[in-house]
């Protein structure tokens, strides 16, 4: 649905701090959005997270679903503003993350203003959930960043 040119053109991020390849589905009337990252031994991070045995950082994950959130919360704000990170709550960490692995990044809307938003987020393993937390989100204006 949305490559990662089209990605770049929304948010911020570039590499090595781009952790979305694509966006799979989104539907900005219900306030879902479903991203995928393909998860490689060649990410920087795997050189000193346990090198003997390379886990993606939990933070790293808990990043990928917030991009996946900003870009649903930017594109429902309709303005030229861009999402960025207020706070994470309940943040859980079920299963590893190897490399390797599809991490499929699901958000939901739970509120949307024009202040910002906050979502529900889940990372996916082979249909098992890794990680998961709310994620809100604050709009400032893109002379801010």
């Amino acid at each position: 649905m949305m490559d990662i040119n089209e990605i770049m053109k929304i948010i911020p991020h570039r590499f090595p701090f781009l952790y979305i390849d694509k966006i799979l589905e989104m539907d900005l009337a219900k306030g879902t959005i479903v991203a995928q990252k393909n998860v490689t031994m060649n990410e920087h991070y795997f050189q000193g997270h346990f090198p003997n045995n390379p886990i993606m950082p939990g933070v790293i994950i808990l990043e990928a679903l917030a991009q996946t959130g900003g870009v649903m919360v930017h594109l429902k704000a309709e303005m030229p503003r861009i999402a960025v990170l207020l706070n994470v709550n309940n943040a859980k960490f079920r299963k590893p993350v190897y490399p390797g692995d599809i991490l499929i990044l699901k958000c939901e809307g739970l509120h949307f203003s024009s202040k910002g938003g906050r979502v529900k987020a889940e990372a996916f393993v082979d249909d098992k959930i890794a990680v998961q937390a709310e994620i809100g989100f604050a709009l400032v204006d893109q002379s801010q960043i």
